[in-house]
């Protein structure tokens, strides 16, 4: 970037202007300035020229890492063709296959942190003194970065946030919390949900900091926000327990509100009524998203957007599985049923399930990590595992398939898998109706296997969790 850029681009975060994101616009700047997407038209044979309002835009060709990103040199995805107009690296974490580059500028993490000030004014960081602790790892990897970089140009605009960096170490994150967080009236941790909550069970006096929490990465259990906000003295799991949608692509697409938390935490004691607003009864991530910043679509019940980064994307299809409701859609769908949500922005909704690929087929029934994740958090369990496990399927000595979930102890604990393993299929039974309709009653227990905590062949410390294995 040109300091002129860097200049214009902070004034706009200072002054905290939003200006509508015009996609008929932004398709043809993208399409005139970068010279991968102008060939990517003309393979497709689109000119660029006959794109004049949103239907339009709306019939463009699909891009994907495979299709797009993939397929050009990495100077040709930025604009002007120079990979040097941005001037920061992030890679995502690879966990649907190969890791990729994505480059960026200091303008989209401005953008990004626009998303971070939604959430941290909802704690009341712009007034209360914050000690903001960041969890996530660090290196190439795009989270422990890039939240960094964007909690600093929140305290660059005059918020009383201090930040601490010590990455997923959690002996570090122990060890710098006693000595800072006195100093402060409230602390964030900010990291993957499984890692923070193992953060919390290896520490103590958690209510004496009044805690606040960002997530992002994953999928999680409204059982699962009780549980951790029990143990970390979290005073309001609506208010101060915050997920991100956020990826390596582009940053961070949305945020959990307390609008989005209060209407998820209605749906999850509801399958049906989850099942009638998602189509399905598992419970996803329910973010709100500003259209000034990214522009949503759904396309077969999967998501795709658009929008501004070090390489630009339009019409990029993630591969997340679901769908885009307006305010007015989904407060209509909650006083339909006699629900009121908290407070919140009057903005639009996303809602997502994670990806196709980290579920598994048993007897035909799709199992999914988030309905396996509500067993292992109920009472009579949650106190001797650490929330990770991996989901896969296998093939015994007859032939028959099988359902074995591996699962990591908290330090120092037994468990007993039996125990487990009931625990694991009544929530399956619960929540899952293809599981309840499919798969034969003597099939339904699946087969728990304990593992210690760091077990390097099932969970490595230091890298992103996947909760799925290939057979």
């Amino acid at each position: 970037m040109q300091p002129d850029d860097v200049i214009q681009a902070y004034q706009a975060f200072f002054a905290g202007e939003r200006r509508p994101l015009d996609v008929v616009g932004f398709f043809r700047e993208v399409a005139a300035s970068v010279p991968a997407y102008r060939k990517f038209l003309a393979d497709a044979e689109v000119d660029p020229e006959t794109v004049r309002s949103e239907d339009d835009f709306r019939r463009l060709p699909l891009t994907s890492k495979a299709t797009y990103q993939s397929r050009y040199p990495l100077p040709e995805l930025c604009r002007g063709g120079r990979l040097d107009t941005c001037d920061m690296i992030a890679v995502s974490s690879g966990s649907s296959g190969t890791p990729t580059i994505w480059p960026r500028s200091l303008a989209d993490e401005l953008h990004v942190a626009e998303r971070f000030e939604q959430v941290f004014r909802t704690f009341e960081a712009d007034t209360r003194s914050t000690l903001a602790v960041v969890c996530f790892p660090l290196g190439t990897w795009v989270g422990g970065l890039f939240t960094t970089a964007c909690v600093r140009h929140l305290a660059a605009k005059g918020f009383p946030i201090t930040t601490v960096a010590p990455g997923n170490n959690k002996a570090e994150i122990l060890r710098v919390l006693p000595e800072l967080a006195p100093h402060f009236e409230q602390v964030v941790l900010l990291g993957y949900p499984p890692f923070v909550k193992d953060v919390v069970d290896s520490g103590t006096g958690w209510a004496e900091h009044a805690i606040k929490m960002v997530f992002a990465g994953e999928v999680f259990s409204e059982e699962w926000r009780d549980l951790v906000a029990a143990r970390a003295g979290v005073a309001d799991p609506v208010t101060d327990m915050v997920s991100l949608y956020g990826t390596a692509d582009a940053g961070v697409l949305g945020t959990e509100t307390p609008t989005s938390v209060s209407i998820r935490r209605f749906l999850a004691g509801r399958p049906e009524l989850a099942r009638e607003l998602f189509g399905e009864s598992r419970l996803p991530t329910l973010v709100q998203y500003d259209p000034a910043s990214r522009f949503f679509e759904a396309d077969n019940g999967t998501l795709l957007f658009s929008g501004d980064n070090g390489v630009p994307l339009i019409r990029y299809h993630i591969a997340d599985e679901g769908g885009v409701l307006s305010h007015a859609e989904l407060l209509e769908f909650c006083s339909r049923n006699g629900f009121t949500p908290a407070d919140g922005p009057d903005l639009p909704f996303v809602y997502l399930f994670g990806r196709s690929l980290f579920t598994v087929s048993f007897f035909g029934a799709n199992i999914y990590p988030e309905n396996v994740t509500v067993g292992l958090e109920q009472p009579e369990v949650s106190g001797w595992v650490t929330g990770k496990f991996v989901l896969e399927t296998y093939e015994d000595a007859d032939r028959d398939r099988r359902l074995r979930i591996t699962v990591e102890l908290a330090p120092g604990r037994d468990g007993d898998a039996a125990l487990l393993a009931t625990s694991i299929r009544d929530q399956l039974l619960r929540l899952n109706s293809e599981f309840a309709h499919y798969v034969p009653a003597e099939r339904q227990l699946p087969e728990v296997v304990l593992r210690p905590a760091g077990d390097p062949g099932y969970f490595p410390v230091g890298v992103k969790h996947r909760y799925t294995r290939g057979t």
